[in-house]
């Protein structure tokens, strides 16, 4: 390994959940321009495989195939067979979530389960699967998307802010379990990114303005920024990096305020 090879993924197998759109569209992309056989798995199946064509037309290596994490047995299988007929699963991603933004007191029992249903048990389906295999073969890299929501909240994040504070716990458990075998577990938390997800905020041009000039950086982050962070870790540059939240957030957390104290 030399630093010029730190970051490349190539003879690796990565799959990529939510891989078509935003986030996960993205880092599949980045995953092969680097190397990786991407498998893009995703709810929409022509998502998914409008993905893995562009991958391929740019001259990458690529399948797709539908998932929904929130069914543990489709996860298990999904990666089973990727692994098998691979040799092995080297790196699994994990970006899929949803919210309801409503005040605690008008959640019904229905809203708080879609939530909690895809961000904490469809995450912790995906590490399972991903562990169990990864600590068999004795390596992998597994990334799971958090939130700066597991961190600061605003009216409206009650049960979205708890999934994504819960997904960091089950990534330390997860990288203090599975470690022994050699295999990294982490989360990436991203601020504002314009997504599909995002996209009732992005039409709203108070909501977006405000949001925006909560980064020091007085912008929102591209899809195309998580790529770095979500592939660093997945790579050997971080071969010593487990257990860990990485913020890529425009320093939203970072900063208490946006007032200049005089003089400065």
């Amino acid at each position: 390994m030399t630093a010029h090879t730190l970051f490349r993924l190539d003879g690796r197998t990565a799959a990529i959940v939510g891989s078509g759109s935003g986030i996960g569209e993205a880092v599949a992309a980045g995953a092969a321009e680097l190397g990786a056989h991407v498998a893009c798995l995703d709810i929409d199946p022509t998502a998914a495989t409008r993905t893995a064509t562009r991958i391929r037309l740019a001259g990458g290596s690529s399948e797709s195939g539908s998932l929904d994490i929130r069914t543990a047995g489709d996860v298990s299988i999904a990666f089973e067979r990727l692994a098998s007929s691979r040799g092995r699963l080297d790196i699994v991603v994990c970006t899929p979530g949803v919210n309801v933004r409503k005040p605690l007191l008008s959640y019904t029992d229905d809203d708080f389960d879609r939530v909690v249903s895809l961000n904490l048990k469809g995450s912790f389906n995906v590490l399972r699967a991903a562990g169990r295999i990864m600590t068999g073969q004795r390596g992998g890299s597994i990334i799971v998307f958090s939130s700066i929501r597991s961190q600061v909240v605003e009216p409206g994040q009650s049960v979205y802010a708890a999934t994504k504070a819960g997904i960091v716990q089950m990534v330390r458990t997860a990288a203090a379990e599975f470690g022994a075998a050699g295999v990294r577990v982490n989360a990436v938390a991203p601020g504002v990114v314009e997504t599909p997800l995002t996209a009732p905020i992005t039409a709203n041009a108070d909501w977006y303005n405000a949001y925006a000039a909560k980064s020091v950086f007085g912008r929102w982050a591209a899809a195309a920024e998580m790529v770095g962070p979500t592939l660093f870790l997945a790579s050997d540059a971080a071969s010593y990096v487990t257990g860990s939240v990485l913020f890529a957030d425009g320093g939203w957390t970072a900063a208490d305020g946006r007032f200049n104290p005089p003089g400065m």
